[in-house]
């Protein structure tokens, strides 16, 4: 058995990896996701780097509450998962998936986000290790012991909506979007069902494909010039992407030569997207707001009656009641949710605000003399997503 080892830098080659993969604190952990834009790929791979643990993004490394993918867990939650993949305060991370560069520097992201450095990512992935004949098993769980790491969240890592709101306009930012050319310029559509096209204002394109080749970050110099030729700035770059995967990819690079100020924005343009209008506003005010959360838990049972109708009506006019209904025919379900958890925190509604408008829901519900089986449980998720 080897002694522990320390990670210092953001790559491992897979050769590092083979010398060192008996080190006793070392921790191999395969992040891979489907791509969005293959998102009926089926999971082709039957086999694993040896000991290799599955670092689940979606539903162990991810708030499942949210309404936008991938969103960025707590400290908690975080902790939590961590320990249960046998991770340790002293572990040595190595971050891998099979699509080479892809999911993994999120992974990596998370934990330098959470306080963690002692990680990095396994350069070419799963392809390169097969690629050079290194060992490998049909994929398999293999039991661990409970770790006792520690997530400690640190500051700037992470952006969300109401930051990107303050900077986007801000000449000392620069929100570089790791999409393809075509889906950033709006002219390819969005790979997620509803989500209309186009890109945050004042941002720059930067594919993250760009920054690889054969399934490998490119060289630094290569990686210097690339990023010279889109931003002049070292300072306060923040990545984006579809749902904040790739713009992890941006971060590895930017971070393997050694720019500081980096950050990601979690939501990315999935939560943009749906939440800012074309012509960059924010969607209601806050009685037609209230009357697009009624319409919605109308509808739990799909049958939106006269009497419910006529409740809603009351918050607004009769025109404005036709729009709102025009947008929720035309949103589906996550569409929803979204720009109802984004209303809420435009118009800053506050305890009393939210328990106002379940009372609301529930007398409407009770409208027709019955509190049916959907209505009871579309008025549990919506308490539970009011007070996220």
């Amino acid at each position: 058995m080897m002694s522990n080892i320390t990670i210092n830098d953001t790559l491992v080659s897979v050769d590092w990896l083979h010398e060192n993969v008996h080190a006793n604190n070392l921790v191999v952990l395969n992040a891979t996701i489907p791509k969005v834009v293959d998102a009926k790929e089926v999971d082709s791979e039957t086999d694993q780097i040896p000991n290799t643990r599955f670092f689940d993004i979606k539903k162990k490394f991810s708030n499942v509450d949210d309404a936008f993918p991938s969103a960025f867990p707590s400290a908690e939650q975080f902790t939590a998962s961590s320990q249960e993949l046998g991770i340790n305060k002293d572990s040595a991370i190595v971050v891998y998936d099979e699509k080479g560069i892809y999911s993994s520097a999120r992974v990596w992201w998370l934990f330098k986000a959470f306080g963690y450095d002692n990680v990095a990512v396994l350069n070419g992935g799963f392809p390169e290790w097969k690629q050079k004949g290194f060992p490998i098993e049909i994929k398999q769980t293999h039991p661990v012991q409970v770790g006792n790491f520690q997530a400690k969240k640190q500051p700037g890592y992470m952006l969300f909506f109401d930051d990107i709101l303050k900077i986007q306009e801000d000449k000392n930012y620069t929100i570089l979007d790791a999409r393809s050319a075509g889906r950033f310029k709006g002219v390819v559509a969005e790979p997620r069902k509803g989500l209309r096209s186009g890109s945050i204002p004042n941002s720059i394109n930067l594919p993250f494909e760009d920054l690889l080749e054969n399934k490998k970050l490119l060289s630094k110099e290569q990686l210097k010039t690339i990023f010279k030729n889109v931003t002049t700035k070292e300072d306060n770059l923040v990545f984006s992407c579809g749902s904040g995967i790739t713009a992890c990819v941006l971060a590895l690079a930017a971070d393997s030569i050694d720019y500081k100020n980096i950050a990601v924005y979690d939501g990315s343009w999935t939560e943009y997207g749906a939440l800012i209008t074309k012509d960059n506003k924010m969607h209601w005010t806050k009685n037609e707001l209230i009357a697009y959360t009624l319409l919605y838990a109308a509808n739990s049972n799909f049958e939106e009656d006269n009497k419910e109708r006529n409740l809603i009506i009351e918050k607004v006019d009769m025109q404005t009641f036709q729009k709102i209904h025009d947008e929720f025919d035309a949103d589906n379900d996550y569409q929803s949710i979204q720009k109802i958890q984004a209303g809420l925190k435009e118009h800053h509604f506050t305890k009393e605000d939210i328990d106002k408008l379940l009372v609301e829901i529930k007398t409407m519900f009770f409208a027709d003399g019955e509190f049916d089986v959907m209505e009871r449980i579309t008025y549990r998720s919506l308490n539970k997503l009011f007070n996220l």
